[in-house]
């Protein structure tokens, strides 16, 4: 797991929205959206949209266009490899 993928999984623990996570890490967009797409491929992070309670399916082809519009939550298997590294 990247340093990135790391502080990114730390703010996870609620869900929180692309805004929030990028005023509180110091990432640019592509490093933030290229972090949570590793992520999600591996079952560590969830999208929620068009609001914080909706899941919403993963799409390689259309995640880049809308990374910024979406809300994050951990899972439960990102959040034991998170308090295992």
């Amino acid at each position: 797991m990247s340093d990135n993928e790391f502080d990114v999984l730390d703010e996870l623990y609620f869900v929180v929205s692309f805004p929030d996570l990028k005023s509180t890490l110091s990432l640019s967009d592509a490093e933030l959206c290229a972090a949570l797409q590793s992520l999600i491929k591996q079952g560590y992070v969830k999208i929620l949209y068009p609001d914080q309670d909706t899941e919403h399916e993963y799409d390689a082809a259309s995640f880049g266009q809308h990374c910024q519009d979406y809300y994050f939550l951990a899972t439960k298997a990102g959040l034991v490899v998170h308090n295992s590294v």
